[in-house]
């Protein structure tokens, strides 16, 4: 336009001033008063210069139009560069590109709208982008958009539309109007990406975040939040739920003996029939190694938590058939319940563990309900902990010693070392309420080499006073014998007081041998090699296989005390009783009833063949200088039951 302007106004110019030179030019050569000739030639010459000078204003305007189409040119060359460049980015990138006009007619796509969508160009021109909707929103969603495309120019934001093969996926949708040059819309542009994949790793990190890898169930983040949840319902409504935390018994001798694979199976396939007892209201959740947590809201009442809980225990009854073997696997299982004037989700998860405890301690394989006594009892074994500890340090620690007699003729043939804890303000702690603590906190080891080296002392001691003692037995806990050291640890004991190996016996009871029967063999079979004498403690509450009994280098067996309180009226404590006494005569071992406390029970026990016995009736444990006195069984046969 500017162009035709300027072209315009030049050809006025040149209009007028070849008006004005026509008319003005004769008149002007007239005035000068010239004869015919000279006006002739100055007329010629006013026609050269009219020339020349149209001539130099035509060029010069030819030479502006040319530098006008030249200027022109270039930049419509770069008009096309850059069309050539936005049509090779349209074509190639990896977002689907559709266009429609402002009727909202599709008029072009590109190739990724092709591959995202599954439809081709042929399919989709002049068709309207409502074809791709996937149903997932309302119109409510769409006139929001479209109120903000009419109001913005644009609108982005998360769509679900449905692929030509109907599946629906998510995309991030990116919408913009066109305007021409009076400001209507002319186009609508639409840029989007399939965010799939990021959708699905998004999944995927909240599996990870919030589940168990190994068996799909709820972690213990995502179980707390649930708990939380629940306790502040529960709390707001005045209603009731239940925490039940299950540790399965003894997981360890699985992976320990099994390999980690088979304990692996072994908790998918427990998580399974845990959660075939679910129903509405219920979480189940793999808390860590072999704990699972379950979360039961509502809960009406206790006897609902129970129901509960014996289904979970029912249900391990069967065998699990893995890796071509039957496994058995019990649990125990505690109880809280809430809210029960309980401040805090913590509060909940310690009251279960507290329960849980419980439950182990009462043998394991049960259940059993938080109570305000239990968490006295947890704060009693915490301070319990770091004064057992201090008792090492500080020599607080005796040895009492419970003399073993021959039933057949009544001699005191030897003792067994038991250990006692003189507190400074509590005075004599029974063993039963410090040696579970001392087991739970890794301090047991410490007070088996203690025992046993003090007890090989007083022995040695003893037989210098000439005492007429055949042996001092020691008991070696689990934590002991399993770690493989033991006879490292009796060989330096020995040599270190002297005491002649024979003179030592060591009870181990048959649990801990049968935790890992091939290794015990072998740890049992390098302590007979040392000369000292061996004795399966408890026997009758272990299962042992015969066929493993037979081949452990023992050389005696000591029935446990459970079956020898019944006697002799208890039928069947009398047939388990005659049975291992036979089973000990038949293998060769010596047979050692624990418990006596009746003269009718000794005198049971002889007739069988029983060959040793201890118990109340024969005397309490006493301490060493008594032990001492002792120049004749009858001393400590004629000590009152219940002496010192």
């Amino acid at each position: 336009m500017n162009t035709r302007l300027g072209a315009s106004r030049l050809t006025l110019l040149y209009l007028l001033a070849a008006g004005l030179w026509v008319l003005l030019g004769d008149s002007w050569l007239a005035a000068l008063g010239l004869d015919s000739t000279q006006l002739n030639r100055l007329q010629s010459v006013k026609g050269l210069l009219f020339v020349l000078l149209s001539g130099a204003l035509l060029y010069g305007l030819l030479r502006v139009q040319q530098h006008r189409l030249t200027r022109s040119s270039r930049d419509l060359g770069a008009s096309e560069d850059s069309l050539r460049q936005a049509a090779a980015v349209f074509e190639s990138t990896q977002e689907g590109v559709l266009v429609t006009d402002a009727e909202q007619r599709i008029v072009h796509v590109n190739p990724a709208f092709s591959r995202i969508t599954g439809y081709s160009a042929a399919e989709v021109l002049g068709q309207r982008p409502s074809l791709l909707k996937s149903g997932r929103h309302d119109g409510a969603f769409y006139q929001a958009l479209w109120e903000a495309l009419q109001r913005h120019g644009s609108w982005s934001g998360e769509v679900w539309n449905r692929r030509k093969s109907g599946e629906v996926y998510p995309q991030w949708h990116c919408i913009r109007a066109i305007h021409d040059e009076r400001g209507r819309i002319g186009h609508y542009v639409a840029v989007f990406s399939d965010i799939s994949a990021l959708k699905r790793s998004e999944r995927e990190l909240n599996q990870l975040a919030h589940y168990d890898p190994l068996s799909n169930l709820p972690n213990r983040l995502l179980f707390t939040e649930r708990l939380a949840h629940a306790f502040d319902r529960t709390t707001r409504t005045q209603s009731h739920g239940a925490l039940l935390l299950i540790d399965l018994d003894h997981f360890k001798h699985i992976n320990e003996s099994l390999s980690h694979n088979v304990g692996d199976l072994l908790l998918q396939a427990v998580g399974e029939r845990f959660a075939a007892q679910l129903s509405d209201g219920m979480t189940l959740a793999r808390l860590g190694g072999d704990e699972f947590g379950l979360l039961c809201e509502p809960c009406a009442s206790p006897d609902q938590a129970a129901d509960l809980a014996q289904q979970l225990l029912h249900s391990l009854a069967s065998p699990f058939l893995l890796a071509g073997r039957e496994l058995y696997i019990g649990a125990s299982i505690g109880i809280s319940l809430f809210p029960e004037a309980i401040d805090s989700v913590e509060q909940v998860l310690r009251n279960a563990d507290s329960a849980l405890f419980k439950a182990k301690s009462n043998g394991r394989e049960g259940f059993a309900f938080y109570d305000q006594a239990l968490t006295q009892y947890a704060r009693q074994r915490v301070e319990l902990v770091g004064a057992l500890r201090q008792a090492l340090d500080n020599a607080q620690l005796r040895l009492h010693y419970q003399p073993l007699h021959d039933l057949q003729d009544g001699r005191l043939v030897g003792v067994e070392a038991l250990v006692r804890w003189q507190h400074p303000q509590r005075g004599l702690v029974p063993p039963a309420e410090f040696i579970p603590i001392a087991e739970d906190s890794g301090l047991i080891g410490a007070i088996d080499a203690w025992v046993l080296e003090r007890a090989c002392r007083q022995m040695v001691a003893w037989q210098a006073a000439g005492a007429e003692l055949e042996f001092v037995a020691v008991n070696v806990s689990g934590r002991l014998f399993n770690r493989g050291e033991l006879d490292l640890q009796v060989t330096r004991v020995l040599a270190a007081t002297g005491l002649d190996p024979a003179c030592l016996e060591l009870e181990v009871t048959e649990s801990a041998v049968m935790e890992n029967p091939d290794a015990a063999l072998l740890r049992l079979e390098r302590l007979r090699q040392l000369g000292v004498g061996l004795a399966i403690d408890d026997f009758g509450t272990g299962y042992s296989s015969l066929a493993r009994l037979k081949r452990l280098p023992v050389h005696k067996l000591k029935l446990d005390q459970s079956f020898v309180r019944g006697l002799p009226h208890d039928s069947d404590d009398a047939a388990i009783t005659r049975a291992v006494i036979a089973l000990g005569q038949s293998l060769e071992l010596r047979v050692v009833a624990e418990g006596i406390e009746r003269p009718e029970q000794v005198e049971f026990l002889r007739q069988l063949g029983c060959d040793y016995g201890q118990g109340y009736h024969f005397g309490r444990p006493v301490t060493a200088e008594r032990i001492g006195r002792a120049a004749d069984p009858a001393t400590l046969a004629s000590e009152p039951l219940g002496a010192p």
